[in-house]
C-alpha cells in the first residue's frame, strides 16, 4: 500500500511547501513572509547584521507558520479564543514595554525575524499560548510546562504534518522542524521576547 503522506516536494502537494491538516502552506505565501522580512531588514541601519543573523529564514519563517497553525488547532480544541480587545491590549502593552511601536518593529525585527506587518500574528499566537496556559493549567515550573508540551504534542501529531524535504522534518515531540534552533514552548510569558515562535 502507498503511504498516505507524500513529500510535499512530490507530485501530491506541488508548489506546498508544507500541508497542515490537510491545509497547504504554498511556497508562495511562505516566499511573501520572508520578502517582507528581507524589506523590513534593507530599511533598518543594522540590515547587514540581521541578514547575516537569518540565513536560514525560510526556514524559520516556515516554522513560524506551521507552530501558528498548531496554536490554532489547540486553541479550538480547547475553547479558547482572542477577542479583538485582548489583541489590542496586549499589543499597547508590548510597545509600552519596549518604548514606542518602532522600538517593538526593531525589537521583533531583531530577535525573531518579524516583519512589521507580522506583529499582530506574533501577538495573537502570545494571547492564545497564554490563555490555553491557563486552561490547560500550566504554569512556570518544569511540570506545566511538561503539561502544555504535551497538549501541544498531540495536536501536532493530529494534524499530522506533512513539510517539503526542501525544508527538512516537522518534530512532533519538539513541535518544531527539526535541527532549528528555537525550542517552542520556553516560559509562557506575557512579554514579546519570551514567545520565540515569531522566529
Amino acid at each position: 500500500a502507498a503511504p498516505l503522506l507524500t513529500a510535499c516536494g512530490g507530485d501530491a502537494h506541488p508548489g506546498a511547501a508544507a500541508v497542515v491538516g490537510g491545509e497547504r502552506i504554498d511556497v508562495a505565501s511562505l516566499q511573501a513572509q520572508v520578502k517582507d522580512v528581507r524589506a523590513a531588514q534593507a530599511a533598518s541601519p543594522e540590515s547587514a547584521q540581521l541578514v547575516a543573523s537569518t540565513g536560514d529564514l525560510g526556514r524559520r519563517k516556515l516554522n513560524s507558520m506551521i507552530f501558528d497553525r498548531v496554536v490554532e488547532q489547540v486553541a479550538r480544541d480547547k475553547g479558547v479564543t482572542a477577542s479583538r480587545a485582548e489583541l489590542q491590549a496586549t499589543r499597547t502593552a508590548f510597545v509600552r514595554q519596549s518604548g514606542g511601536e518602532d522600538r517593538l518593529a526593531a525589537a521583533l525585527l531583531q530577535e525573531q525575524g518579524v516583519a512589521p506587518n507580522q506583529i499582530d500574528g506574533v501577538v495573537r499566537r502570545n494571547v492564545l499560548l497564554n490563555k490555553i496556559a491557563a486552561k490547560v493549567g500550566a504554569d512556570g515550573s518544569p511540570e506545566g510546562q511538561k503539561k502544555l508540551t504535551d497538549v501541544f504534542t498531540a495536536a501536532s501529531k493530529d494534524l499530522g504534518i506533512d513539510v517539503n524535504p526542501r525544508y527538512g522534518a516537522w518534530d512532533d515531540a519538539q513541535i518544531r522542524l527539526a535541527s532549528t534552533t528555537a525550542p517552542w514552548l520556553r516560559q509562557v510569558s506575557k512579554a514579546p521576547e519570551a514567545v520565540e515562535a515569531g522566529a
